[in-house]
């Protein structure tokens, strides 16, 4: 006897009730999920829910949506592409025009050098790939024993379980089991809180690596600005430079994770290029088709490259996914690139961020509770506080981030608040008006909170 429920009469209970019982959302808890938003269409910057209230997308969907919300040449390019070539393989043998003309100018757009690319579904993929890659690369070279995989607290780069292991928040791995062995965690740089110069910071890795034994260690994964685990940490500007003199002093290959901060996001194509710093791996996804669909990718340098043609044929990069360099998520991917280029919005991104950053500084400027406000192109975070002199943080249980979601929600934006981090990343194409209706809205959302 089938004791499944009537789909029909579930339906009639409504949207709300059908979510609750049949489908599982990210970072899953039905407390969080006693009201949710039902959205209903994108318009530019804002998101519309069923009730028809606009509110500004304050976080670029999830830090992905560079363009804004219902470009129609996106949509144009997906369904041409279906009607043509919907999918088609790429594994060892076979090729399409979409993956090959992204290729190309990918290697166009990615600091040297990166030469060479392939594509995932996203993120958590590409740090997989990413990471098989590194190891695979010292394999070909005879020094299998380079494995280990060092990243830093309070990064975030996937769920997937190596992605979770390389993940430096412990939220993400503490309930399913113990992380892969063979990935070491350490200190960010995070100037707020770091006593210390960006390259004492770094040489921290190189601490870390003597303590492992250099010659065990494959990578350094890191994201140029800390983001979805650190609440947007920019880094000393002597970090990174210090950080790529260590890995080639160590024979260490360095990951730069540009999920979150490649394809404008920044003021750069790349957040790496800030420092001058060429990495051996650079993985993406998220803006490479403002989240249309799902897409990501890693490029490899120019030695690495070399070693996968040169390997012989029963020691190759075994590794692919079925949904790689997808013809319909390429087609997407090239003609997105196409409109951050010709409408200027890497250059916007650094203007409009200088221009939100300078109206939160100068309207939060002495709050008790604002402890840091930072922040690098459309990409910024309001780290609040106890106690300000301190520096000292919220309890757990003080319900700060969600008073402080309700007060901007209440304001029409809709953005994420890390703990006790207000994060902002709105679309690239953000109208300057709007930028500055942003910051006023957190401002005021801000005020409201501390003073209810």
């Amino acid at each position: 006897m089938d004791h499944r429920p009537d789909t029909r009469s579930l339906a009639a209970t409504g949207p709300v009730e059908a979510d609750r019982r049949h489908l599982l959302h990210p970072q899953h808890h039905p407390a969080d999920h006693t009201d949710p938003i039902f959205w209903e269409r994108g318009d530019g910057v804002y998101l519309i829910d069923r009730s028809g209230r606009r509110y500004i997308d304050g976080l670029s969907g999830m830090w992905n949506v560079h363009v804004g919300h219902g470009r129609q040449a996106l949509a144009d390019a997906a369904a041409e592409q279906m009607s043509r070539l919907a999918f088609a393989n790429v594994y060892a043998g076979a090729s399409h025009g979409p993956a090959v003309d992204l290729a190309v100018r990918l290697a166009q757009l990615a600091p040297d050098p990166i030469e060479a690319f392939f594509f995932t579904s996203g993120g958590s993929e590409a740090t997989d790939t990413s990471i098989r890659t590194a190891r695979w690369y010292w394999q070909a070279l005879g020094r299998p024993e380079k494995s280990k995989i060092v990243s830093r607290q309070l990064s975030y780069h996937g769920s997937t379980i190596g992605a979770a292991s390389a993940t430096g928040v412990d939220e993400f791995s503490a309930t399913f089991g113990p992380r892969l062995p063979g990935f070491l965690h350490i200190p960010s740089p995070y100037p707020y809180r770091f006593d210390g110069t960006g390259r004492q910071a770094a040489d921290l890795l190189e601490q870390a690596l003597i303590e492992a034994g250099p010659e065990t260690v494959a990578a350094f994964i890191a994201e140029p600005i800390q983001g979805g685990g650190g609440g947007v940490i920019v880094p000393q500007d002597d970090y990174f430079p210090r950080i790529r003199d260590i890995c080639d002093r160590y024979d260490v290959l360095l990951i730069a994770d540009e999920v979150i901060t490649g394809f404008g996001r920044t003021g750069r194509w790349f957040a790496v290029e800030h420092w001058g710093v060429a990495p051996d791996i650079l993985q993406f996804a998220k803006g490479i088709t403002s989240g249309y669909l799902p897409f990501g990718g890693i490029g490899v340098s120019r030695a690495i490259k070399a070693a996968m043609d040169a390997a012989p044929p029963d020691r190759r990069w075994w590794h692919g996914f079925t949904a790689s360099a997808h013809p319909v998520a390429a087609a997407v991917a090239l003609a997105n690139l196409d409109i951050i280029a010709n409408e200027g919005l890497v250059a916007a991104a650094e203007h409009l961020g200088a221009r939100l950053l300078d109206r939160l500084r100068a309207g939060l400027a002495g709050h008790p509770h604002v402890g840091d406000i930072r922040g690098l192109g459309l990409l910024a975070g309001i780290e609040l506080v106890a106690d300000r002199a301190a520096r000292t943080r919220f309890a757990a249980d003080a319900g700060l981030a969600a008073r402080l979601r309700s007060e901007l929600r209440a304001r029409g934006l809709y953005t994420r608040v890390l703990t006790d981090v207000v994060c902002l990343a709105p679309p690239l194409s953000t109208p300057p008006s709007t930028v500055d209706e942003i910051a006023d809205i957190t401002i005021a959302a801000i005020a409201a909170t501390f003073n209810s």
